[in-house]
């Protein structure tokens, strides 16, 4: 089984988007697909349980049926820091907890398995608890999504930097077009192409067509 850990440059800049995307390019060619995202804050209530939206499209993503009480253990109400919600909701997220977590999905034996962060890289989980320490814990290969917006070149860079500070390897980075207007977007990919120091493993446009889900086949089964 591959896994890797997919992180971010910042919230809301395609993290999710991401992860499903490679989870449904890996399904296309027969692979078992599944997400993990261990932590969620901003849930709807459902049935009287706790269901994050972000959760919900993992789930339906992935090609290996696990119920969302597994790929989403610690799902918080309010959309605010998980470790400030934790705490307003009387939860402490452990990091043995997360694991613990993985460890359930890795029965299911998929080919790829991607666990999803929250927000950036750099995310308290409390009780001086950070995720970088559950990603090392875990052994796992970084894939960083850059959001290509303005403010991206030092974002991207930033975390890649403290990624390798952490002493995590980076596997490479995801273009992800925020804005289909964004000025000299193809200049900042080449710039990002040069510095970053990690290899570009694919860029998704702004409004991805179903050839660029088929265009993403070939790096998933690198990845696996």
């Amino acid at each position: 089984m591959a896994s890797y850990f997919v992180t971010g440059t910042d919230t809301e800049i395609g993290k999710t988007f991401v992860t499903c995307q490679l989870l449904k390019a890996g399904a296309l060619v027969g692979l078992k697909t599944l997400g993990y995202k261990p932590v969620s804050a901003g849930c709807d209530l459902i049935d009287g349980v706790y269901s994050n939206e972000d959760a919900r499209e993992i789930q339906a993503a992935g090609s290996v049926a696990a119920p969302l009480e597994q790929i989403n253990p610690i799902a918080l109400l309010p959309p605010i820091a998980p470790h400030i919600a934790a705490q307003q909701a009387g939860v402490t997220i452990t990091q043995e907890a997360i694991v613990r977590g993985y460890q359930q999905l890795q029965d299911y034996q998929a080919d790829v398995l991607l666990m999803e962060g929250a927000g950036g890289w750099k995310l308290p989980l409390g009780n001086n608890v950070w995720m970088p320490d559950v990603v090392k814990t875990l052994s796992l290969e970084v894939i960083l999504v850059v959001g290509m917006r303005l403010g991206c070149l030092t974002h991207a860079l930033l975390t890649a930097d403290a990624i390798l500070r952490d002493g995590l390897r980076l596997k490479g980075w995801v273009a992800n077009q925020l804005d289909p207007s964004m000025p000299v977007y193809t200049e900042n990919l080449q710039t990002l192409k040069n510095s970053m120091p990690a290899p570009l493993l694919a860029e998704l446009p702004f409004a991805p067509s179903e050839e660029s889900l088929q265009g993403l086949t070939s790096l998933v089964k690198k990845l696996a």
